[in-house]
């Protein structure tokens, strides 16, 4: 299938600007069993579920759900993964959104600094904590976010007017980048449309927002993050899973 194969420049390309768009990763009977799987999971009582009328969220869903594994994790996938990064990284956070037609839900522009860690301690290079729905979280070395990458897989076609990523291209490469020091002089603003069954790939450290859905469109989306990057002090990652 075009895109892929690997492809230097578009590997360069990732490396450059912090994102990439890839279309046809899953085939509309894949995206409709991700779908009905989920909805069937959605219908059980789970303190790792978030329901609200602008969103309804699984975390831990494929630490959950492992059965979902080999329905995300196909060919074509895993051949992204491999020719962008490599074989050495697995998961270390999922996270299922679901955003109605309906929504007001938006996002500011921010940074994913932070990982999941199955406890608190006082290291060197490690912090601020928090602490939300019962989970460590905690901002790692810089090294280990410039490394890391997510996949976010689409189960509905997704524009501006539902509530696409809008990213700053190359802002990955600017370190601990604070949202209110933008210059909108010199940045450029892009709105990363993705297709059902296509995905996104993007470094945490890319700056992104997302916007109220307009078109009455859902937009259901699969947020899968991964690393290669074994922590200090006897910390654990709290949803290391192989793929």
């Amino acid at each position: 299938m075009t895109g892929l194969i690997l492809n230097i420049s578009s590997i360069k390309n990732y490396k450059n600007v912090g994102y990439e768009v890839i279309s046809g990763v899953f085939t509309f009977k894949e995206v409709q069993l991700m779908i009905a799987k989920l909805q069937e999971f959605s219908r059980q009582d789970n303190p790792l579920f978030r329901r609200s009328e602008d969103l309804f969220a699984i975390r831990q869903f494929l630490k959950q759900f492992p059965e979902l594994l080999p329905v995300v994790f196909n060919d074509r996938l895993k051949r992204v993964i491999h020719d962008r990064f490599s074989d050495e990284y697995f998961i270390v956070k999922s996270i299922y959104f679901d955003k109605p037609g309906a929504s007001n839900w938006f996002v500011a522009y921010h940074q994913d600094l932070t990982i999941s860690v199955d406890k608190k301690s006082n290291l060197p290079g490690y912090g601020p904590w928090t602490v939300k729905h019962e989970q460590f979280a905690v901002q790692p070395p810089l090294a280990i976010l410039q490394d890391n990458f997510t996949v976010r897989i689409h189960l509905d076609d997704t524009d501006e007017q539902n509530g696409a990523l809008k990213v700053i291209p190359g802002s990955h490469l600017k370190g601990i980048y604070r949202p209110e020091t933008i210059d909108w002089t010199t940045e450029q603003e892009v709105s990363c449309n993705v297709p059902a069954g296509g995905i996104m790939l993007m470094s945490p450290l890319l700056l992104h927002a997302s916007g109220r859905t307009t078109n009455q469109q859902q937009r259901r989306v699969l947020h899968i993050e991964f690393s290669r990057s074994e922590l200090a002090g006897g910390l654990s990652w709290a949803e290391k899973v192989n793929c």
